[in-house]
C-alpha cells in the first residue's frame, strides 16, 4: 500500500518536489505503522525505523479523554404557586452559548442515528474509532497537497467535538483561543492525538453511546448544537419525531454548518428560491448512502428525494429580553448564577457553569404580584417623560423568607446599555450596583425607621418628647464611631415637609406626620454610629457597594440604597425584627434531573421583638387617619394590618411609599434616573400629580399580596415601648434661668422660657414653673420657666387672725392688698370673727394693689336636739 500511494505521489511530481515524495514516503509508513497498532483493520506489511519509532510514540499518545457535561440550554420558571413551582411554571427565558439540549438515546430518531452513520462513516459499528480507509484516503490527500482533507470517523470527531466544547467554556480569551487552534488544526499531529483518543474512547464506551454523543455535541449551524436543539429549530419539532428527509437534512449540516444550514432563506446558493440546494444535495446524497446500507427502503428512498425541504425557523427564546415585564427579575437571577458561591467557589468556576447551563431554574418570582407590578407601573408611570429621566420601581418581597415576590420598573429591558431618557435600559433600578448597574436612590423618610429603632433599642418611648424646633444651631451630635459631630458651620438646617412640626414633638407623632426635625431631636439623644450600625443589622448596604454615610442628614434617608434593600429591611421589621437576606431561586435542577444546590437565605434578628413590636405600632399609625401613608392605607383592599412609612426627597425629587403586611413587605418609588429633575408636586402624570402616584401603585400590588397571603395582626406593644416614664420635674424657683435650663435639660425636659412674672423672688430669677416643680411629667416634655420680675409678692398667712388685724396686715405695706370680705358660718364659737381662708392662697404670687377675699367665721348656734317619739306595740 505504501508502494502504490508512492507511486500515485509521483504521477504530477516535480523536479522540486522529489523531497516532499521521499518524506511523504516515509509520512505515509508512519501512519500504516499507526493503524496497525491500533489493530482497527488488517495488518499492512511495513518495514523499517520510521514504522517502529512512531509506533513508540503513538503508543505514548494518551488514550484518556475526559468526556465533560456539554453546554446545554437553561432555563428560567416563574410560578403562579409557591406549592407547586413545577406545576404551575411558566416560562420566562431561556439563555445559553450553545442552544442544546442533551437528550437519551431512546429519544432520537432511527433515522437520525442511521443517517449519521450512512453520511459520516458506514463502517462506524465495525472499526474500532479509526477507519483505516477513510483514514488512508485522507492521508494521501493530506501528503500530496499539504494540506488534510475529511475521511474521520464518527469516534473522532466526536473526539475534536469534545476539545472543542473544553475550549468554549474557557473564560480566558487567550486561552481559549489558543485551546481552539491545537483542537482543529489541520495538522498530522493533532490527527495522531485525535486517532489515539478516538481508539481509548472506543474501549470505554459502547457504540449507541459514542453515536448519541456525536448527535447531541454536533453543531447545526450558529449557536444550534446537538440534534434535539437542531429539530426544535429548523422543523419545529423533537428529535425522536424527525422524518426522513428532515433527519437527513440535519445531519447534511453538520457536514460543514455554514454552507448548508437552512436559516438563510435569502442565501443564492442555499435559499428558498432554489429549494435550500446546497442542503439538497447533500441530503439525497445521505440518502443514497442510506439506501446503499439497507437503512431504508427504495420506496423510502423515492419519498423522500421528492420531498421540498421546507425549514420552519422556530427561534427560541434566548435571553432575559424574551420575559417581557419580569426582564430586570430574570436578569437578577443570571446575576445570581454568575456570582455566588454557591455556583462555584471562583469567579472562573461560576462562569464555566454558567456556560454549560443545562438547567432549570425554580424562581421565587409570583406573577399574580408580578403582573400586578407590571400592570400598575405601566398605567401611572410613562417610560419616558419631557425632560425628565423618570424611573418607576416596585419590589416585593416575603415576610419570613426573603423571597423576592415581585421586581418591577417602567423600562422595557436591553441587555445592552441605552441613552439616558430612552424606553428601554440595561439598568435594573431595584438591585444593588453589582446585581443590575444601579447606584441607588435617596429613600428618604422611609429611613427614618432605623432611627425609630434605635431609639426605642436605647430605652426611649414612642411618647418621649424631644426639641424638635427649625433650627441651624443643632449642636454637636454623639458618634461612638467618628467622635463627636458638629454641623452647625455647614448650615445644616433641616426644615419640615409643609410646615409640619411643634416645638416639642413625640417620637410616636414625628414617625405618624414624618416630621424631620422630631427625627433630629430624637438623634441627637442618641449615637449616629448606633444609627448607622441598628441600619445594617436589618441588611441595609449602599447600593454602589460602598459605606454607609451616618451624618445627621443620613437620619432622614440620604444614603443611596436598592429599592430591593428597603423592603428585605422592611420585610424584617414586619417579622418581628427577623431580617432574612433576599433569595431569587427556590430550586434548581440540572440536566440529569438531579437537584442542584441553591442561596439559601439567612435570617438574623436585627432587634428585639420588642423593639419590633414598638415600631410596629408606629408605623401602623402612619397607614391611617393623618398618617402620611393613609392614601395607600386607605386604597388597600382586602384590609389586612399593615404598617408602612412615606419618603419624599429634596424638591421632591424621589417619593416613596414603603410598608408591609405580616406576609408581604412592599417598596414603591419614583424616582429621577439621572441628570436634571422635576418636583414632583409641580404635574401631573397621567392624570394623576406625581407625588401621589406611589399611593395608587402600592395598594395595587399589596390588594394582590393581601387577597392571596393574608395578613395577621401585629404583636401589641409593651406599654414600656409606648408610654415615656414618669419622672419628679426639678425644683428651680429661685434659680437663675440659665441654670434653670441646665437643670431641666440634664433631667430630660425640654426648657422653654415662658417670659417675666410678677414674683417677690429676686428679679431675673425664676418665679415660677408649668410642671411645678416636684410634680410628675414624662420625659422629654416642655416645662415652662417664667422669670421673676422683682417686684412681686406673697399672699401672707393670715388664717386665725381677727378680720381686723387681718386687714391690717393685707392692707399695709408692701401688700396694700384691697380686701373683700365673705362670711361662712361655723358651730366653734373660737372661730368666730376668725379668717378661715383667703384667696389667692397663702404663698400665691400677687401684686402690690391685687385684691384678695378673706373668708371670715360666724357663729351660729346649732339647733336644739329633738326627742325621739314613743314606740307602741301593736
Amino acid at each position: 500500500m505504501s508502494f502504490t500511494l508512492k507511486c500515485m505521489s509521483a504521477k504530477n511530481r516535480t523536479v522540486s518536489g522529489a523531497l516532499g515524495g521521499f518524506l511523504g514516503f516515509v509520512g505515509m509508513s508512519a501512519v500504516a505503522g499507526i493503524l496497525v497498532t491500533a489493530a482497527v483493520a488488517p495488518a499492512v506489511a511495513l518495514s523499517g525505523i520510521a514504522a517502529t519509532n512512531t509506533i513508540n510514540v503513538f503508543d505514548n499518545l494518551p488514550e484518556y479523554l475526559s468526556i465533560d457535561r456539554l453546554a446545554q440550554k437553561s432555563n428560567i420558571y416563574a410560578s403562579t404557586n409557591a406549592e407547586d413551582p413545577v406545576g404551575t411554571r411558566v416560562l420566562l427565558a431561556s439563555f445559553y452559548e450553545q442552544n442544546r439540549v442533551d437528550v437519551a438515546s431512546d429519544a432520537i430518531s432511527q433515522f437520525a442515528k442511521d443517517a449519521a452513520i450512512a453520511g459520516e462513516d458506514p463502517r462506524f459499528m465495525e472499526h474500532g474509532g479509526v477507519d483505516i480507509q477513510s483514514s488512508f484516503n485522507g492521508a494521501v490527500q493530506t501528503l500530496a497537497g499539504g494540506g488534510t482533507r475529511g475521511g474521520s470517523s464518527i469516534t473522532q470527531q466526536y473526539v475534536k467535538n469534545v476539545l472543542v466544547q473544553k475550549c468554549e467554556v474557557m473564560t480566558d480569551a487567550d486561552a481559549a483561543k489558543e485551546c481552539y487552534t491545537d483542537a482543529t488544526q489541520t495538522t498530522a499531529d493533532r490527527k495522531l492525538r485525535e486517532m489515539r483518543l478516538a481508539i481509548g474512547l472506543e474501549k470505554k464506551y459502547e457504540k449507541a453511546d459514542i453515536l448519541r454523543g456525536y448527535l447531541n455535541i454536533a453543531g447545526y449551524g450558529g449557536t444550534v448544537y446537538g440534534i434535539e436543539a437542531a429539530a426544535n429549530y429548523y422543523f419545529n419539532t423533537t428529535a425522536l419525531n424527525l422524518t426522513l428527509p428532515q433527519a437527513a437534512s440535519l445531519v447534511a449540516i453538520v457536514n460543514n454548518p455554514v454552507k448548508f444550514q437552512l436559516d438563510h432563506p435569502d442565501s443564492e446558493t442555499n435559499g428558498a428560491a432554489n429549494g435550500y440546494a446546497a442542503n439538497k444535495v447533500r441530503r439525497d446524497y445521505i440518502l443514497t448512502e442510506m439506501l446503499k446500507y439497507d437503512k431504508i427502503s427504495q420506496a423510502d428512498y423515492d419519498a423522500a428525494v421528492a420531498t421540498p425541504i421546507e425549514p420552519v425557523i422556530t427561534v427560541p427564546s434566548t435571553g432575559c429580553q424574551t420575559a417581557g415585564g419580569s426582564a430586570y427579575f430574570c436578569d437578577y437571577v443570571t446575576k445570581i448564577l454568575k456570582t455566588d458561591v454557591t455556583f462555584g467557589a471562583t469567579e472562573e468556576e461560576r462562569l464555566a457553569n454558567f456556560k454549560r447551563g443545562g438547567f432549570n431554574v425554580y424562581t421565587t418570582l409570583d406573577l399574580d404580584l408580578q403582573n400586578a407590578a407590571e400592570t400598575s407601573l405601566n398605567k401611572y408611570v410613562p417610560k419616558t417623560y419631557p425632560g425628565w429621566d423618570v424611573g418607576g420601581v416596585v419590589s416585593s418581597v416575603k415576610v419570613g423568607t426573603g423571597e423576592v415576590l415581585a421586581m418591577a420598573q417602567n423600562k422595557d429591558y436591553s441587555q445592552v446599555p441605552q441613552p439616558a431618557g430612552s424606553d428601554f435600559t440595561s439598568i435594573n433600578y431595584n438591585t444593588d450596583f453589582a446585581m443590575g448597574g444601579s447606584g441607588g436612590f435617596q429613600p428618604g423618610s422611609t429611613y427614618k425607621v432605623f432611627t425609630l429603632a434605635e431609639w426605642l433599642k436605647e430605652g426611649h418611648a414612642l411618647t418621649e418628647r424631644v426639641d424638635s424646633r427649625v433650627k441651624s444651631n443643632w449642636g454637636t451630635f454623639q458618634d461612638s464611631c467618628l467622635g463627636p459631630q458638629n454641623y452647625d458651620a455647614q448650615g445644616f438646617s433641616p426644615r419640615n415637609d409643609g410646615g409640619e412640626g411643634g416645638p416639642n414633638e413625640t417620637a410616636l407623632h414625628s414617625t405618624t406626620r414624618s416630621i424631620n426635625t422630631g427625627f433630629i431631636g430624637m438623634a441627637k439623644k442618641l449615637d449616629l454610629c448606633g444609627i448607622k450600625k441598628t441600619a445594617e443589622a436589618f441588611d441595609v448596604h449602599a447600593a454602589d457597594g460602598g459605606k454607609l454615610g451616618q451624618n445627621a442628614s443620613s437620619v432622614i434617608g440620604t444614603n443611596y440604597i436598592a429599592p430591593l434593600t428597603m423592603a428585605v429591611a422592611f420585610a424584617g421589621i414586619a417579622d418581628n425584627g427577623m431580617t432574612c437576606t433576599p433569595i431569587a431561586i427556590r430550586s434548581m435542577v440540572g440536566s440529569d434531573g438531579a437537584e442542584l444546590p441553591v442561596p439559601k437565605s439567612t435570617c438574623t434578628q436585627s432587634v428585639t421583638p420588642e423593639v419590633a413590636a414598638g415600631m410596629q405600632y408606629a408605623m401602623a399609625t402612619t397607614t391611617v387617619g393623618g398618617g402620611t401613608a393613609a392614601a395607600s392605607g386607605s386604597r388597600t383592599s382586602p384590609k389586612v394590618p399593615i404598617i408602612g412609612k412615606t419618603g419624599t426627597t429634596d424638591s421632591a425629587k424621589d417619593t416613596w411609599m414603603s410598608g408591609a403586611s405580616t406576609k408581604v413587605a412592599t417598596v414603591v418609588g419614583v424616582v429621577n434616573v439621572s441628570g436634571s429633575f422635576k418636583n414632583q408636586r409641580t404635574f401631573s402624570m397621567n392624570g394623576v400629580g406625581a407625588q401621589y402616584i406611589r399611593h395608587y401603585v402600592w395598594p395595587d400590588v399589596m390588594s394582590v399580596a393581601n387577597a392571596k397571603y393574608g395578613g395577621d395582626a401585629f404583636p401589641e406593644a409593651s406599654s414600656n415601648v409606648i408610654n415615656a416614664v414618669a419622672v419628679p420635674v426639678p425644683d428651680v424657683r429661685g434659680k437663675s434661668m440659665a441654670e434653670a435650663k441646665t437643670t431641666l435639660e440634664a433631667a430630660g425636659f425640654y426648657f422653654v422660657d415662658g417670659g417675666v412674672t410678677s414674683s417677690e423672688l429676686p428679679a431675673g430669677t425664676v418665679a415660677s414653673t408649668d410642671p411645678a416643680g416636684g410634680s410628675a411629667s414624662t420625659r422629654g416634655a416642655t416645662v415652662t420657666v417664667r422669670s421673676s420680675d422683682g417686684t412681686g409678692v406673697t399672699i401672707p398667712d393670715v388664717i386665725g387672725k381677727t378680720e381686723t388685724d387681718a386687714r391690717a396686715i393685707l392692707s399695709g405695706a408692701p401688700y396694700t392688698f384691697t380686701v373683700a370680705k365673705l362670711e361662712q358660718a361655723t358651730e366653734d364659737k373660737a372661730q368666730d370673727g376668725k379668717v378661715l381662708a383667703i384667696q389667692p392662697g397663702v404663698g400665691a404670687a400677687g401684686r402690690p394693689g391685687d385684691g384678695v377675699t378673706i373668708v371670715i367665721g360666724k357663729y351660729t348656734a346649732p339647733a336644739p336636739a329633738t326627742a325621739a317619739p314613743d314606740k307602741k306595740n301593736g
